[in-house]
């Protein structure tokens, strides 16, 4: 019997460290954001402006950001932070979604344009000729996890 609560508070300790490494890691080896003088200059000139909320669907005590987004013919902006995790990728939707369920039914519909490589502020580059128009929300997704982590809706589905 002693031996297998050995055993058992051995395995729960390992459990636990590699569940707290899954969570630090990300934290540890983020990019540096930008600074808030870059990150003002890429938001000018922007055509279009959203916030990311925490209240959505999917976004939890894990799974959230919160902050301004702008969106310009070549750059998308974030000033705000994002919780911790690994492997965000942003999209751009011409629907908003604000869960898994919503993102995975219009996948296919959607457009990846880069990776946030930091938990606050970023400026992401967007292909040459990429038209922002057909799109109306920016998404951040966390491709490992396959977990919604934030949406911005950046103009009406009408074009406003």
């Amino acid at each position: 019997m002693k031996l297998l609560m050995v055993l058992l508070t051995h395995l729960l300790a390992a459990l636990a460290g590699f569940a707290a490494g899954i969570y630090v890691l990300p934290i540890l080896t983020a990019q540096p954001e930008p600074t808030p003088d870059q990150v003002r200059g890429a938001m000018q000139g922007a055509s279009f402006s959203g916030e990311f909320r925490r209240d959505l669907a999917g976004s939890d005590l894990l799974h959230w950001g919160e902050g301004t987004v702008t969106v310009g013919p070549d750059r998308i902006a974030f000033a705000g932070r994002i919780a911790p995790g690994p492997d965000y990728k942003l999209y751009l939707s011409p629907v908003f979604v604000e869960d898994e369920a919503g993102f995975e039914r219009h996948r296919l519909q959607m457009r990846k344009v880069g990776e946030v490589r930091s938990f606050g502020s970023f400026v992401v580059a967007l292909p040459p000729g990429f038209d922002v128009g057909k799109f109306n929300t920016v998404i951040i997704w966390c491709e490992t996890f396959g977990e919604f982590i934030s949406a911005a809706r950046y103009r009406e589905a009408d074009g406003r």
